[in-house]
């Protein structure tokens, strides 16, 4: 069982950036995706960024341009470098690792981060 624990959060002034990290207990190489959400009180839990194995990503259309997504395999890490921040990117931030079993898919979750953006 593959644990995620992240790190980085913390309080950051409108305009600052961040770093998040989420440190795997063991090797990520076999997760065919891995991913950040993020949920705001009361809100749904939503996507942020993904990164494939091969390393496609994706992101929200609200953090294009100011969040970068990247995992490193040999470090088994995936991180989340956040510029330019708003008051709206205030949340817990969930890692995400997305694995494969036969015709179904396991997540493996994070414990959650804290950002809070002050304006």
């Amino acid at each position: 069982q593959v644990q995620l624990v992240e790190s980085g959060g913390g309080l950051v002034q409108a305009g600052g950036s961040l770093r998040l990290s989420c440190a795997a207990s063991g090797s990520i190489f076999s997760f065919t995706a891995m991913g950040w959400y993020r949920q705001a009180p009361g809100k749904q839990r939503e996507l942020v960024a993904r990164i494939t194995r091969g390393g496609s990503t994706n992101y929200a259309d609200s953090v294009k341009g100011r969040f970068t997504i990247a995992r490193d395999n040999a470090k088994n890490t995936l991180n989340l470098q956040m510029n330019s921040l708003k008051s709206e990117d205030t949340a817990v931030y969930y890692c995400n690792a997305e694995e494969q079993r036969g015709s179904g898919r396991y997540d493996y979750w994070g414990q959650g981060t804290q950002v809070t953006v002050s304006s």
